[in-house]
Protein backbone atom coordinates (compact mmCIF):
# COMPACT_ATOMS: atom_id res chain seq x y z
CA UNK A 1 0.00 0.00 0.00
CA UNK A 2 0.91 3.90 -0.65
CA UNK A 3 2.30 5.58 2.38
CA UNK A 4 0.50 8.73 1.75
CA UNK A 5 -3.02 7.04 2.28
CA UNK A 6 -4.86 9.41 4.64
CA UNK A 7 -7.88 8.50 6.74
CA UNK A 8 -11.08 10.31 7.35
CA UNK A 9 -14.31 9.72 9.25
CA UNK A 10 -17.65 9.91 7.77
CA UNK A 11 -20.29 11.40 10.35
CA UNK A 12 -23.33 9.15 9.30
CA UNK A 13 -22.30 6.96 11.99
CA UNK A 14 -24.07 9.56 14.22
CA UNK A 15 -26.64 10.41 11.99
CA UNK A 16 -28.00 6.85 11.78
CA UNK A 17 -29.23 6.87 15.70
CA UNK A 18 -31.62 9.88 14.28
CA UNK A 19 -32.95 11.23 17.79
CA UNK A 20 -30.98 10.01 20.24
CA UNK A 21 -28.23 11.89 19.18
CA UNK A 22 -28.36 14.64 20.99
CA UNK A 23 -24.94 16.37 20.38
CA UNK A 24 -23.88 18.56 17.55
CA UNK A 25 -21.01 19.38 15.20
CA UNK A 26 -18.67 20.15 17.23
CA UNK A 27 -18.99 16.99 19.25
CA UNK A 28 -18.90 15.09 16.54
CA UNK A 29 -15.53 16.90 15.37
CA UNK A 30 -14.26 16.29 19.03
CA UNK A 31 -15.25 12.34 18.89
CA UNK A 32 -13.48 11.87 15.56
CA UNK A 33 -10.18 13.68 16.16
CA UNK A 34 -9.59 11.57 19.31
CA UNK A 35 -10.30 8.96 17.24
CA UNK A 36 -7.22 9.46 15.56
CA UNK A 37 -8.55 10.20 12.27
CA UNK A 38 -7.08 13.07 10.13
CA UNK A 39 -10.46 14.07 7.87
CA UNK A 40 -14.39 14.20 7.80
CA UNK A 41 -16.83 14.19 5.90
CA UNK A 42 -20.04 15.74 6.82
CA UNK A 43 -23.65 15.70 5.47
CA UNK A 44 -26.05 18.22 5.15
CA UNK A 45 -28.37 16.29 7.82
CA UNK A 46 -25.36 17.06 9.99
CA UNK A 47 -23.51 20.14 9.24
CA UNK A 48 -26.15 22.37 11.44
CA UNK A 49 -25.39 25.50 12.69
CA UNK A 50 -22.77 25.74 10.26
CA UNK A 51 -24.75 25.01 7.36
CA UNK A 52 -24.31 29.46 6.51
CA UNK A 53 -20.85 29.70 8.27
CA UNK A 54 -18.41 27.69 6.10
CA UNK A 55 -15.35 30.14 7.58
CA UNK A 56 -16.22 29.11 11.15
CA UNK A 57 -16.31 25.35 10.17
CA UNK A 58 -13.11 25.88 8.89
CA UNK A 59 -11.60 27.15 12.19
CA UNK A 60 -13.50 24.38 13.94
CA UNK A 61 -11.78 21.82 11.75
CA UNK A 62 -8.38 23.26 12.39
CA UNK A 63 -8.75 23.47 16.19
CA UNK A 64 -9.57 19.87 15.79
CA UNK A 65 -6.81 19.50 13.77
CA UNK A 66 -9.48 17.99 11.03
CA UNK A 67 -9.18 18.88 7.35
CA UNK A 68 -12.66 18.11 5.41
CA UNK A 69 -12.74 15.27 2.87
CA UNK A 70 -16.18 16.07 1.21
CA UNK A 71 -19.67 17.29 1.96
CA UNK A 72 -22.46 14.84 1.27
CA UNK A 73 -26.08 15.54 1.04
CA UNK A 74 -29.16 13.67 -0.64
CA UNK A 75 -32.52 14.75 -1.57
CA UNK A 76 -36.15 13.42 -0.91
CA UNK A 77 -36.54 13.31 -4.77
CA UNK A 78 -34.01 10.70 -5.29
CA UNK A 79 -32.70 12.55 -7.71
CA UNK A 80 -35.49 10.93 -10.03
CA UNK A 81 -38.06 13.10 -10.40
CA UNK A 82 -37.71 15.28 -13.64
CA UNK A 83 -39.54 18.14 -12.38
CA UNK A 84 -37.46 18.39 -9.32
CA UNK A 85 -33.77 18.30 -11.47
CA UNK A 86 -33.64 22.48 -10.91
CA UNK A 87 -35.14 22.78 -7.40
CA UNK A 88 -31.86 20.02 -6.77
CA UNK A 89 -29.47 21.74 -8.67
CA UNK A 90 -30.51 24.55 -6.18
CA UNK A 91 -29.38 22.30 -3.37
CA UNK A 92 -26.29 21.19 -5.05
CA UNK A 93 -25.18 24.78 -5.94
CA UNK A 94 -25.28 25.52 -2.39
CA UNK A 95 -22.89 22.97 -0.98
CA UNK A 96 -20.51 23.36 -3.97
CA UNK A 97 -19.92 27.08 -2.83
CA UNK A 98 -19.69 26.20 0.77
CA UNK A 99 -17.14 23.40 0.24
CA UNK A 100 -14.95 25.94 -2.87
CA UNK A 101 -14.04 27.35 1.00
CA UNK A 102 -12.09 24.01 1.59
CA UNK A 103 -8.81 23.22 -0.31
CA UNK A 104 -9.50 19.45 -2.20
CA UNK A 105 -13.10 19.34 -0.44
CA UNK A 106 -15.56 17.15 -2.64
CA UNK A 107 -18.96 17.09 -2.78
CA UNK A 108 -20.78 13.83 -2.74
CA UNK A 109 -24.20 13.25 -4.27
CA UNK A 110 -25.98 10.39 -2.80
CA UNK A 111 -27.54 7.74 -4.42
CA UNK A 112 -30.54 7.62 -6.75
CA UNK A 113 -33.85 6.49 -5.11
CA UNK A 114 -37.22 5.44 -6.56
CA UNK A 115 -39.46 7.54 -5.03
CA UNK A 116 -42.44 7.47 -7.52
CA UNK A 117 -43.89 5.05 -10.24
CA UNK A 118 -42.62 4.73 -13.34
CA UNK A 119 -40.21 2.98 -15.79
CA UNK A 120 -36.35 2.36 -14.09
CA UNK A 121 -34.75 3.22 -17.49
CA UNK A 122 -36.60 7.40 -17.43
CA UNK A 123 -35.21 7.07 -13.27
CA UNK A 124 -31.53 6.10 -14.79
CA UNK A 125 -31.93 9.23 -17.33
CA UNK A 126 -33.11 11.73 -14.77
CA UNK A 127 -30.81 11.27 -12.48
CA UNK A 128 -27.80 10.93 -14.36
CA UNK A 129 -28.91 14.31 -15.95
CA UNK A 130 -29.00 16.08 -12.45
CA UNK A 131 -25.37 14.04 -11.43
CA UNK A 132 -24.33 15.72 -15.05
CA UNK A 133 -25.65 18.95 -14.56
CA UNK A 134 -24.59 19.05 -10.51
CA UNK A 135 -20.96 18.41 -11.79
CA UNK A 136 -20.71 21.25 -14.38
CA UNK A 137 -21.92 23.53 -11.39
CA UNK A 138 -19.02 22.30 -9.51
CA UNK A 139 -16.30 22.13 -12.20
CA UNK A 140 -17.50 25.77 -12.80
CA UNK A 141 -16.05 26.69 -9.20
CA UNK A 142 -13.60 23.99 -8.96
CA UNK A 143 -15.29 21.43 -6.52
CA UNK A 144 -14.89 17.94 -7.68
CA UNK A 145 -18.58 16.30 -7.80
CA UNK A 146 -18.78 12.44 -6.88
CA UNK A 147 -21.89 10.08 -7.01
CA UNK A 148 -21.88 7.67 -3.75
CA UNK A 149 -24.14 4.75 -4.79
CA UNK A 150 -26.17 3.13 -2.12
CA UNK A 151 -27.69 -0.83 -1.21
CA UNK A 152 -29.98 1.12 0.94
CA UNK A 153 -34.02 1.05 0.73
CA UNK A 154 -35.60 1.80 -2.81
CA UNK A 155 -31.72 2.21 -4.12
CA UNK A 156 -31.77 2.63 -7.62
CA UNK A 157 -28.29 1.61 -7.61
CA UNK A 158 -27.90 -1.09 -6.42
CA UNK A 159 -26.50 -4.12 -8.64
CA UNK A 160 -23.44 -4.71 -11.15
CA UNK A 161 -26.16 -4.15 -13.53
CA UNK A 162 -27.10 -0.63 -12.18
CA UNK A 163 -23.76 0.59 -11.70
CA UNK A 164 -23.14 0.03 -15.64
CA UNK A 165 -26.24 1.41 -16.41
CA UNK A 166 -25.90 4.96 -14.59
CA UNK A 167 -22.22 5.03 -15.46
CA UNK A 168 -22.45 4.78 -19.19
CA UNK A 169 -25.00 7.87 -18.61
CA UNK A 170 -22.70 9.92 -16.79
CA UNK A 171 -19.87 12.62 -18.11
CA UNK A 172 -16.60 10.41 -17.10
CA UNK A 173 -14.79 13.77 -17.22
CA UNK A 174 -17.54 15.66 -14.93
CA UNK A 175 -18.70 13.03 -12.85
CA UNK A 176 -16.33 11.23 -10.34
CA UNK A 177 -17.45 8.09 -8.23
CA UNK A 178 -17.16 7.17 -4.40
CA UNK A 179 -17.58 3.67 -4.11
CA UNK A 180 -18.64 2.14 -1.00
CA UNK A 181 -17.18 -1.24 -0.16
CA UNK A 182 -20.36 -2.35 1.92
CA UNK A 183 -22.77 -1.02 -0.31
CA UNK A 184 -21.09 -3.02 -3.16
CA UNK A 185 -20.80 -6.17 -1.40
CA UNK A 186 -24.75 -6.19 -0.45
CA UNK A 187 -25.24 -5.40 -3.82
CA UNK A 188 -23.31 -7.62 -5.81
CA UNK A 189 -20.14 -10.06 -5.39
CA UNK A 190 -17.32 -8.80 -8.04
CA UNK A 191 -16.33 -6.11 -5.88
CA UNK A 192 -12.64 -6.11 -7.35
CA UNK A 193 -13.62 -6.02 -10.91
CA UNK A 194 -16.30 -3.54 -10.55
CA UNK A 195 -13.04 -1.51 -8.99
CA UNK A 196 -11.16 -2.21 -11.44
CA UNK A 197 -13.61 -1.56 -14.18
CA UNK A 198 -14.65 1.84 -13.03
CA UNK A 199 -11.25 3.06 -11.71
CA UNK A 200 -10.95 5.88 -13.69
CA UNK A 201 -13.89 7.16 -12.00
CA UNK A 202 -12.82 6.69 -8.30
CA UNK A 203 -12.03 10.16 -6.38
CA UNK A 204 -11.70 8.77 -2.95
CA UNK A 205 -12.78 5.82 -1.28
CA UNK A 206 -15.96 4.55 1.53
CA UNK A 207 -14.43 1.52 3.62
CA UNK A 208 -17.72 -0.30 5.03
CA UNK A 209 -17.72 -4.12 6.05
CA UNK A 210 -20.54 -6.65 5.96
CA UNK A 211 -20.70 -10.05 7.32
CA UNK A 212 -21.41 -12.92 5.31
CA UNK A 213 -25.42 -11.82 5.44
CA UNK A 214 -24.92 -8.96 4.28
CA UNK A 215 -25.49 -7.04 7.61
CA UNK A 216 -23.61 -4.47 8.68
CA UNK A 217 -19.81 -5.18 10.66
CA UNK A 218 -17.37 -3.87 11.72
CA UNK A 219 -14.20 -3.05 9.54
CA UNK A 220 -12.16 -5.85 9.60
CA UNK A 221 -14.69 -8.18 10.82
CA UNK A 222 -16.95 -9.12 7.63
CA UNK A 223 -16.18 -10.33 4.08
CA UNK A 224 -14.21 -7.23 3.07
CA UNK A 225 -11.06 -8.04 1.49
CA UNK A 226 -9.55 -4.75 2.66
CA UNK A 227 -6.49 -4.65 1.31
CA UNK A 228 -6.59 -6.11 -1.74
CA UNK A 229 -9.70 -3.02 -2.13
CA UNK A 230 -7.57 -0.23 -0.97
CA UNK A 231 -4.67 -1.80 -3.65
CA UNK A 232 -6.33 -0.85 -6.37
CA UNK A 233 -8.06 2.34 -5.25
CA UNK A 234 -4.48 3.59 -4.58
CA UNK A 235 -3.72 3.37 -8.43
CA UNK A 236 -6.71 4.81 -9.44
CA UNK A 237 -5.39 7.87 -11.79
CA UNK A 238 -7.77 10.21 -9.47
CA UNK A 239 -7.76 8.78 -6.25
CA UNK A 240 -6.92 11.53 -4.02
CA UNK A 241 -5.34 9.42 -1.20
CA UNK A 242 -8.68 9.55 1.26
CA UNK A 243 -10.13 6.56 2.76
CA UNK A 244 -13.35 7.69 4.85
CA UNK A 245 -14.35 5.19 6.72
CA UNK A 246 -18.04 4.98 7.70
CA UNK A 247 -19.49 2.41 10.07
CA UNK A 248 -23.29 1.62 10.62
CA UNK A 249 -23.02 -1.69 12.58
CA UNK A 250 -25.11 -2.64 15.88
CA UNK A 251 -21.98 -2.02 17.65
CA UNK A 252 -21.82 1.53 16.31
CA UNK A 253 -25.11 2.13 17.66
CA UNK A 254 -24.41 1.28 20.73
CA UNK A 255 -21.38 3.80 21.10
CA UNK A 256 -20.22 5.83 17.94
CA UNK A 257 -17.31 7.49 19.38
CA UNK A 258 -15.70 4.07 20.47
CA UNK A 259 -16.58 2.21 16.97
CA UNK A 260 -15.03 4.66 14.77
CA UNK A 261 -12.15 4.56 17.47
CA UNK A 262 -11.61 0.99 16.60
CA UNK A 263 -12.04 1.10 13.14
CA UNK A 264 -9.42 3.30 13.19
CA UNK A 265 -6.72 1.23 15.00
CA UNK A 266 -7.82 -1.56 12.88
CA UNK A 267 -6.73 -0.09 9.39
CA UNK A 268 -3.25 0.81 11.46
CA UNK A 269 -3.21 -2.75 11.05
CA UNK A 270 -3.65 -2.48 7.24
CA UNK A 271 -0.64 0.43 7.65
CA UNK A 272 -2.87 2.76 6.70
Amino acid sequence: MTKDLKVGCQTFTWEMLGPAWTGDVDDLLAAIAAGGYAGIEITDTMIGSYADRPDEFAVALKNHGLQLVSFAFGSHTGFTLADQIDADLVSAQRWVDFAAHFSGALVSIGSATVVSDGPRSEKFKVAAEFYNRAAALGQASGVTVAVHPSSHHNTLLFDRADYDTVFALLDPDLVGWVPDTGHILRGHDDILDTLNTYHDRIRYLHLKDVDANDQWAMLGQGVLDTPAVIDIVAKAPHFNGWLVLEEESETAGRDPAAAVKLNRQTMRGYGA
